[in-house]
């Protein structure tokens, strides 16, 4: 069942980078949320809708919690999108302060950034997170991707989309598998279409993720 829009309501996004729009240096591209807005708005110019995006670069879902209240809680949205993972999988790789969370950590602070929103019957999408098979070394920001850390990072990544799959059955949450996604994408047009270095989407991987979002909503 698709979300309906009311005029007036409040749809906001929370995560990452991903969600922020990390791009690279000299390089302007839309991030799917605006991609989202500016679409909806085409769609339907009788349903003024409010749009927040609270996403912030190299977030966990601690992070996310730490602000929680203020950001999202406070803001009393109708319809809340997250997509978060991929911090909370491989920040360890390149600071040493990090230690490693494990999947059932991540479900239990994604659980804390849940319940509050399914008690005041908050509309909720989740994304769950994902990493492209792209090839060779790479960079995302000041961080340098090579085929062993993007091994690793599968290895830990993959339980903790698990997670997200039952935290949406859990919850009766909307969900957008993007990790299965863009598999399939890739396997018809190369990985690097969608992210070149596996982690941040192209241009053409905003519009991806924008098309499914809007797919659940009328």
């Amino acid at each position: 069942m698709t979300i309906t829009l009311k005029p007036h309501s409040t749809v906001l996004f929370a995560g990452d980078s991903i969600t922020t729009l990390w791009r690279p240096e000299g390089e302007d591209r839309c991030g799917y949320p605006l991609l989202v807005a500016g679409e909806w708005s085409f769609r339907h110019p009788g349903r003024p809708i409010t749009w927040i995006d609270t996403a912030d670069a190299g977030h966990t879902v601690t992070d996310l919690q730490a602000r929680w209240r203020t950001d999202v809680l406070d803001a009393h949205p109708d319809v809340v999108s997250i997509l978060v993972g991929v911090n909370d999988n491989g920040r360890h790789t390149f600071d040493p302060s990090r230690r490693e969370i494990s999947a059932d950590e991540f479900a239990a602070g994604y659980g804390r950034l849940l319940a509050p929103l399914a008690e005041a019957g908050t509309e909720l999408i989740l994304i769950e997170p994902f990493l492209l098979p792209v090839e060779g070394v790479t960079e995302a920001g000041d961080i340098r991707l090579d085929a062993d850390v993007r091994r690793d990072w599968r290895a830990g990544l993959d339980p903790k989309i698990q997670a997200v799959r039952h935290l949406a059955a859990e919850y009766g949450t909307h969900l957008i598998t993007a990790d299965r996604m863009f598999a399939e994408l890739s396997a018809e047009t190369g990985p690097e279409h969608w992210s070149e270095d596996g982690v941040h989407p192209t241009p053409a991987g905003h519009c991806a993720l924008a098309e499914a979002w809007l797919r659940l909503v009328a």
